[in-house]
C-alpha cells in the first residue's frame, strides 16, 4: 500500500496533522476520492492537502495535477499544495496555513442564526401604531 512508501515530508506532515484530532479536525492519509488517491484529507471540512515532491516539475505531471485539482474542486473540495521543501524547512508555517483554512471553512459552514440571538428573536410592533 502507498502508506509504506511515504516520503519523509509526508511522514512529518502526517505526524503534525494527527495532532489536530484533539481540536476536532480528523485527517486521513492516502484517501481514495473517486479515481484519485489524495495524500491527506479532512473529509468533514472537505479539505485536501497534497505534498509534492521534487519530481513534480515535468509538464505532463503539472498538467495532470491541474486536471486532478480541478476535478476535486468540482466535487466541493479545497486543495492545498505544499512541496517537500516547505514541509521540511517550514512545518510551522505549513501547519499555520492549514489551520487557517480549516478555521475559515468552519466559519463558512456555520452561518449566523437568523434572527440573531442578540435581538431576542421577537417581532416588535412598529413605532407609532
Amino acid at each position: 500500500m502507498l502508506r509504506n512508501n511515504a516520503t519523509a515530508a509526508e511522514r512529518r506532515l502526517w505526524y503534525r496533522l494527527r495532532q489536530l484530532r484533539a481540536s476536532g479536525q480528523k485527517f486521513r492519509r492516502q484517501v481514495p476520492i473517486d479515481h484519485f488517491i489524495v495524500d491527506f484529507a479532512c473529509l468533514s471540512h472537505r479539505l485536501i492537502v497534497e505534498v509534492d515532491g521534487a519530481t513534480h516539475s515535468a509538464e505532463a505531471e503539472i498538467a495532470s495535477d491541474v486536471h486532478r485539482q480541478r476535478y476535486l474542486e468540482s466535487q466541493g473540495f479545497m486543495v492545498l499544495r505544499f512541496n517537500n521543501m516547505d514541509v521540511a524547512t517550514n512545518i510551522d508555517g505549513v501547519m499555520e496555513s492549514i489551520v487557517g483554512v480549516l478555521s475559515t471553512l468552519a466559519r463558512e459552514a456555520s452561518p449566523t442564526p437568523n434572527p440573531s440571538p442578540q435581538g431576542g428573536g421577537e417581532l416588535l410592533p412598529a413605532r407609532g401604531k
